[in-house]
């Protein structure tokens, strides 16, 4: 079993009936994902997908799907860096919350929506 912890509403719409997926929706912004997943992986979880997958910087997209192990064991050092790494980028290409501070509705539903897919896109396979 895994946890799937996202900001993605279409994630939640196509897994919120699984049974084998642990399903973490939050609704917040990008850096608070991975920080999420970050304190799962200090609790003993491990890091099953990249933070950083794909070609979008995190200041370009508001969603974030991360998968982790359900099973807790000894502190992952490794997924720690990692996950620490990428919230370090993430501050240094100054995240907003895009959802949130985007003045110029610029944003608009179909855009939000094609940023949902790619997001998906780059966890899951259907």
């Amino acid at each position: 079993m895994e946890i799937v912890i996202t900001n993605n509403p279409l994630v939640r719409e196509k897994f919120s009936v699984k049974d084998d997926i642990l399903l973490e929706f939050h609704d917040t912004d990008y850096l608070s994902i991975l920080k999420t997943a970050r304190d799962k992986i200090h609790l003993g979880h491990s890091l099953l997908t990249h933070p950083l997958s794909g070609s979008i910087k995190p200041g370009e997209t508001p969603y974030k799907t991360l998968i982790i192990s359900a099973e807790r064991g000894k502190l992952d050092e490794k997924a720690l860096f990692i996950i620490e790494e990428s919230i370090q980028a993430c501050q240094k290409f100054a995240v907003k919350n895009v959802l949130q501070n985007d003045e110029n509705n610029s944003l608009n539903k179909k855009v939000l929506k094609d940023y949902q897919l790619i997001d998906y896109d780059l966890v899951f396979t259907d």
